[in-house]
């Protein structure tokens, strides 16, 4: 049974709904802890921080955004997708990514990295004040995709040597080369851990799915209780040698999560920022990319949450990048990460049955409570099996589904998804995704859209009922001209409670973004209680299967099939046709001799020449039917033809519970589709 179903009123995150929903939002808050805790510490050394700072942004996010922002099922945090950009940061001032311990470099870069995160969330609160939020629709789907999927690739690449207890820094295909050498040089007791690790997360979610109890226990928190013992078992916690195969190997604390060792150290552990690096030009590049990326990433996890809720509640995306940014700029004051709306954690907070925003809450008073009193057990946790959660974490930005799943909307998407990421691994972030963009651009004018609609859209408007309006789209509907198109659609019908019927049959280009946001439109538009209705896509040729793949006008490619039988099978022919789901069909009389005739010195007889125009898999139906069924019984000639037609709508075919028995008897008149031969 659905939460929907299962509760009439819809739970909201106010007074009554923290007393009411409290033992959902408890249990899912002490669940997502679990997978929260060791991930934030995680992240923050993948980051170049200190492990307390992902445990300082967790709590100030889980507070601060529950009470300011209206997202409901978000959990707030360090995201993987950040560490790219933060440890970019630590090392563009001299830090070197903790490598060796926490230096006094490593600490000034800190400091540094903490006063930019300052200055970004200023910028993230002006863009929510100012009602920015939209502007995260700018960025082409396939592109972001790509930046994420390369993001992950990049955590794969610099994690990997830490599951295998090798220190390693560089440009990411730097690392790709160093692969072989690392995994000769791994210490062989930490690369064990590293190793069991990985193997936990790739293998634990298959077996939780096979059993009831232990579908609760999450990846995690399993590696946690296979690698702290492992860890004891090769007395991590003493400096000590080792001998295998010839080979010394060290093991010690430096393999271990450096944390406070008192009770109540973490407050000790509170550091503020260095704001003298904001006067270097340098620093204003990376509050751009922590502003940017971090809105960004934000919002997409925001609306991908609100896709998930079962009660379809809708978030304020203003309001909640203006909580993000002043929970991050509280955060950065104290020594925190940057922190997002975080998808994974966000996920399994809905799959634990939360109920309001107070399960975030709670997933932060938890962590607290954790990390306050009980610091020295948190020591023990092997920095391998930190490094396998971020690894797998990778791989799961960057799954191969994501390559298959792109394809399938487009051939063109492949090609900007995976330039973007060969652009990030070749350079950075803004630059590889900036190249994505403009290769999307590059692809928009190639399949005919005028640079002079790439921004603007040409939108013609009529009032066609009281309650009702047309809007005509000319030239494209393209991502960059987007959220101009999207403000005229929301004004006209969400603002001033209108129908919409969209018409896009003169626009020259339907990009997958827009389709993929229209399809997101209408189901608003549908929670209001009104409608948008999108015309015009028959005249466009989709440049693959997938209901979201761009539209090009032109010519739409069918398939015509031309049957010439003896004038007594027509009938039967016809209502055959038009059981499998031909939309129409032509039928004229003739005369015509076959080979039987020519040889046997017989007339011509009376004949009928039909054809059908559909798409291929009805004429593939068809073309089974007649070698089945009509045959080896009657002399029929049968061929196709591949053409091009005007409309592609007048032969798609018709449902089941839209066809009508055809009966009596038959003149040859008929509808002839309109068609050009190719």
């Amino acid at each position: 049974m659905s939460h929907a179903s299962a509760e009439l009123e819809i739970p909201r995150g106010n007074a009554a709904g923290f007393v009411r929903y409290l033992r959902q939002d408890l249990t899912s808050g002490f669940l997502v802890f679990l997978i929260a805790l060791p991930l934030c510490l995680g992240i923050s050394i993948a980051s170049g921080y200190p492990p307390i700072a992902g445990i300082f942004t967790a709590i100030v996010g889980s507070i601060l955004t529950t009470l300011l922002s209206n997202s409901e099922l978000t959990i707030k945090g360090p995201a993987a997708g950040l560490i790219v950009i933060v440890i970019g940061c630590v090392q563009e001032f001299g830090g070197d990514g903790m490598t060796g311990g926490f230096s006094a470099g490593d600490t000034a870069a800190y400091k540094a990295a903490l006063a930019i995160g300052v200055a970004a969330a200023v910028l993230q609160i002006l863009f929510g004040i100012f009602r920015a939020g939209i502007l995260g629709e700018f960025f082409p789907t396939s592109a972001v995709h790509g930046m994420l999927a390369s993001i992950g690739i990049i955590i794969i690449l610099k994690q990997f040597p830490v599951a295998l207890g090798v220190s390693a820094r560089g440009e990411p295909l730097e690392l790709l080369r160093e692969i072989p050498h690392y995994i000769m040089q791994a210490n062989p007791a930490i690369a064990c851990i590293g190793i069991v690790s990985l193997v936990i997360m790739f293998v634990w979610p298959i077996v939780r799915k096979k059993s009831i109890l232990l579908k609760a226990v999450p990846a995690q928190l399993v590696v946690l209780a296979v690698a702290v013992p492992m860890g004891m078992a090769f007395d991590l916690m003493h400096e000590h040698s080792y001998v295998l195969q010839s080979h010394q190997y060290q093991l010690g604390e430096q393999y271990l999560v450096a944390m406070p060792k008192q009770m109540f150290g973490m407050f000790r552990e509170v550091t503020g920022p260095d704001f003298s690096v904001l006067s270097q030009p340098k620093a204003w590049k990376w509050v751009f990319m922590f502003f940017a990326i971090g809105s960004l990433e934000s919002l997409l996890s925001a609306k991908a949450v609100d896709l998930l809720d079962p009660w379809k509640r809708k978030t304020n995306f203003d309001r909640d990048v203006t909580a993000v940014g002043i929970a991050n700029l509280c955060a950065s004051l104290i020594g925190g990460l940057p922190m997002i709306s975080e998808i994974v954690r966000s996920r399994a907070n809905i799959d634990n049955g939360a109920r309001t925003r107070y399960a975030d809450l709670w997933h932060g008073v938890f962590l607290l409570v954790c990390v306050a009193l009980f610091p020295t057990i948190l020591h023990r946790i092997p920095l391998a099996a930190l490094a396998a959660m971020l690894v797998y974490t990778g791989f799961r930005l960057a799954h191969p589904s994501e390559f298959i799943h792109v394809y399938q909307i487009g051939r063109e998407q492949l090609v900007i998804f995976v330039t973007t990421i060969v652009a990030v691994l070749a350079t950075d972030l803004l630059i590889g995704i900036g190249i994505g963009i403009g290769m999307k651009f590059l692809i928009h004018i190639m399949n005919g859209v005028p640079i002079r609609s790439l921004f603007k859209p040409y939108l013609e408007v009529e009032q066609t009922g009281d309650n009702s309006v047309r809007i005509v789209a000319r030239q494209s509907a393209v991502f960059s001209n987007w959220i101009p198109f999207r403000r005229q659609i929301e004004d006209l019908g969400l603002v001033q409670r209108q129908n919409i019927t969209l018409d896009l049959s003169d626009a020259k280009l339907v990009d997958h973004s827009v389709m993929e946001k229209l399809h997101e439109m209408q189901r608003d538009f549908e929670q209001e209680g009104l409608t948008l209705e999108i015309l015009g896509l028959d005249a466009h040729v989709p440049l693959a299967a997938h209901e979201h793949s761009t539209r090009k006008r032109g010519l739409v490619r069918m398939r015509k099939v031309v049957v010439i039988a003896d004038e007594a099978l027509e009938e039967r022919l016809a209502s055959e046709f038009i059981e499998r789901g031909a939309s129409g069909f032509t039928s004229v009389p003739c005369r015509g001799a076959g080979r039987r005739h020519v040889t046997g010195g017989s007339a011509p007889s009376p004949q009928v020449r039909m054809e059908i125009i559909a798409p291929s898999d009805l004429i593939d139906d068809i073309l089974s039917f007649l070698r089945r069924s009509v045959m080896p019984d009657h002399h029929i000639t049968a061929f196709v033809e591949r053409i091009d037609v005007v409309r592609a709508e007048q032969f798609v075919p018709v449902p089941p519970e839209e066809r009508s028995t055809l009966s009596g008897s038959w003149n040859g008149q008929s509808v002839s589709p309109v068609a050009i031969n190719s």
